[in-house]
């Protein structure tokens, strides 16, 4: 008599085979496939009472980057690469500033039907502008604070752990370039001047590894004092925070107001 194999009893225990019904018969009459079934059955019940281990946080850089080497390299598609973690930040702010840009067009033509409204128009545009890279500096301030305020866990320890602040940089470095190339097309060459500086201190941390040396780490605090960069980020942010102020429109007049003038007239 044939007997069934170990892979065709684990199939018929875990109901994925066709044969199923020939499998039963076979065991109806034979001993030995039903002890081994047993056997089996046994074997992974015990395995279903033993604990699932935690694999941690990064199980899958560590399994991509062991399994990344081999696969075949094939050109990314430039789309794809706008989907990438480190640039969704600036995908954001584009899509944010073209949303804005639209409802500012409506609402000029709305509000402003035989005004000028090219001008209102400008206006709205340079607010969110203003608004945006605002934000933007005020994020590069924190990054560059904490960066300068990184320091060894314990005066034992010879590294220092930068990595959170290393993909913030690669954050903003996407945004920065967006909101230079904008200042520059917009004439706001000292505008487009401070970003262009922090964009080099941007790379800069973006290219430095995960790890420094408090003697490495040091040398990256003296590049940013003797640049003086986030000391300018904080003058030119308080800059925009009075243009926005300056080009804040006015509150619109209520309709009802409009209309009991009218009716007066």
């Amino acid at each position: 008599m044939k007997h069934m194999t170990e892979e065709e009893l684990i199939a018929y225990r875990e109901g994925v085979t066709g044969e199923r019904v020939g499998v039963a018969r076979h065991l109806a009459v034979c001993a030995e496939c039903r002890a081994e079934l047993e056997r089996i059955e046994a074997v992974l019940a015990a395995l279903d009472t033993l604990p699932v281990p935690n694999p941690g946080d990064d199980y899958g850089r560590r399994v991509w980057q062991q399994i990344a080497p081999h696969l075949p390299e094939k050109p990314a598609e430039w789309w794809r690469s706008w989907f990438e973690p480190k640039r969704l930040g600036a995908l954001a702010a584009v899509a944010a500033m073209l949303v804005i840009a639209f409802l500012a067009g409506r609402i000029t033509k709305r509000d402003h039907p035989g005004g000028d409204v090219g001008a209102n128009r400008e206006q709205i545009r340079e607010r969110v502008l203003v608004v945006a890279v605002g934000e933007h500096l005020g994020r590069s301030e924190m990054m560059l604070v904490e960066l300068s305020n990184a320091a060894p866990v314990n005066p034992a320890q010879k590294q220092v752990n930068i990595s959170a602040e290393q993909r913030r940089a690669e954050d903003l470095l996407d945004e920065n370039r967006l909101y230079r190339q904008t200042a520059m097309q917009e004439g706001d060459t000292a505008l487009a001047s401070v970003l262009d500086e922090l964009e080099r201190v941007l790379l800069d941390v973006a290219h430095s590894p995960e790890e420094v040396t408090p003697a490495q780490l040091e040398k990256i605090r003296q590049k940013i004092e003797s640049q003086g960069i986030l000391f300018k980020v904080r003058v030119v942010g308080r800059e925009l925070e009075e243009r926005q102020k300056a080009i804040t429109p006015a509150p619109a007049e209520p309709n009802s107001s409009r209309e009991s003038e009218r009716n007066k007239a």
